[in-house]
């Protein structure tokens, strides 16, 4: 489906794409939101508790030294904060095409990051994975994302994409970070496929904390692709006539952002359990086929001295 680049941002802008996280989507704060009062609504409630569990897990990243071993998780969830509190702050104090920029701007960051954190699970639940075979699987991931992206959505027509003025490079830049988000949502969800089933044999089981942030990427991506597959079946099969019938349409779609909210509060505090808790010794078999994968190849000796030799 090619549509004209204006009508292709103009979409994209009245369905609320400004997303917060590869898996997460806040829309702006209205006027009324911005005073100090106590009249909560979910949207508040769910923003707040947002915030706070995405400080409580950059603690334990810290404190407990995880974010040493994952660097560009670490970088994710900052920037997801940042972009939490920018919400706040920036939100009325600055003017609309500066503001827009910075968020897509931002938006484009947490694209780029979100598949730099694949790479980084994938090398970690798979560092013994043969180099053929690891190259084999990632083109087989790149392909479904790329399947994914051509049929999902609209796209602009090849005309339409010069970039000659600030907006068009707006636009364009926006386009990116909605493609790439998306790109990496499926991703997630394919990785978390792999290393369920396929993680133990390397050393990524059930209770190691590769194994844990996957599940958990791949279930907050699932809750976003549900709820834009949701709100996009429900627009494109509805015709609101009335006020009434538009203002019941962006009511679902406030439940729907809510729900996808809640599920992802939900993920980061399974982070915050997971990751606050050391991973168990690895087994013998593990081990064992750690020792395997990582022999020198062109040492094929060494290898079978070390299956032969006896156990203590």
């Amino acid at each position: 489906m090619a549509i004209g680049f204006t009508e292709f941002t103009r979409l994209g802008n009245a369905l609320d794409w400004y997303q917060v996280h590869i898996f997460i989507e806040f829309k702006w704060p209205s006027k009324e939101f911005m005073h100090f009062n106590f009249d909560f609504n979910a949207v508040q409630i769910l923003w707040t508790l947002t915030f706070a569990v995405h400080l409580v897990l950059l603690v334990v990243l810290l404190g407990r030294d995880r974010m040493r071993r994952f660097p560009w998780f670490t970088a994710s969830i900052v920037l997801v904060a940042l972009r939490l509190i920018s919400t706040r702050l920036l939100f009325g104090r600055l003017p609309q095409l500066t503001m827009s920029a910075t968020f897509i701007v931002m938006a484009d960051l947490t694209a780029l990051i979100g598949l730099m954190v694949v790479v980084e699970m994938a090398r970690r639940a798979f560092a013994g994975v043969a180099r053929r075979t690891w190259w084999l699987w990632t083109g087989v991931l790149l392909a479904v994302g790329a399947t994914v992206l051509a049929q999902w959505g609209p796209w602009p027509t090849w005309k339409s994409l010069a970039v000659d003025n600030r907006m068009a490079a707006l636009g364009m830049m926006q386009l990116v970070s909605q493609k790439g988000l998306l790109l990496v949502q499926v991703l997630n969800i394919a990785l978390g496929v792999l290393v369920v089933f396929f993680g133990r044999r390397f050393g990524a089981g059930w209770r190691s904390h590769v194994q844990q942030i996957v599940v958990g990427l791949s279930t907050a991506s699932i809750a976003q692709i549900a709820e834009q597959a949701i709100f996009q079946a429900i627009i494109h099969n509805a015709t609101p006539h009335t006020r009434p019938e538009y203002l019941h349409l962006v009511d679902l779609r406030e439940k729907l952002f809510n729900a996808n909210s809640a599920v992802y509060v939900a993920v980061v505090i399974w982070w915050i359990a997971c990751l606050w808790i050391d991973e168990p010794a690895a087994t013998p078999a593990a081990e064992e086929a750690h020792l395997i994968t990582h022999a020198p190849e062109s040492d094929p000796i060494s290898v079978s001295e070390s299956l032969a030799a006896p156990k203590l």
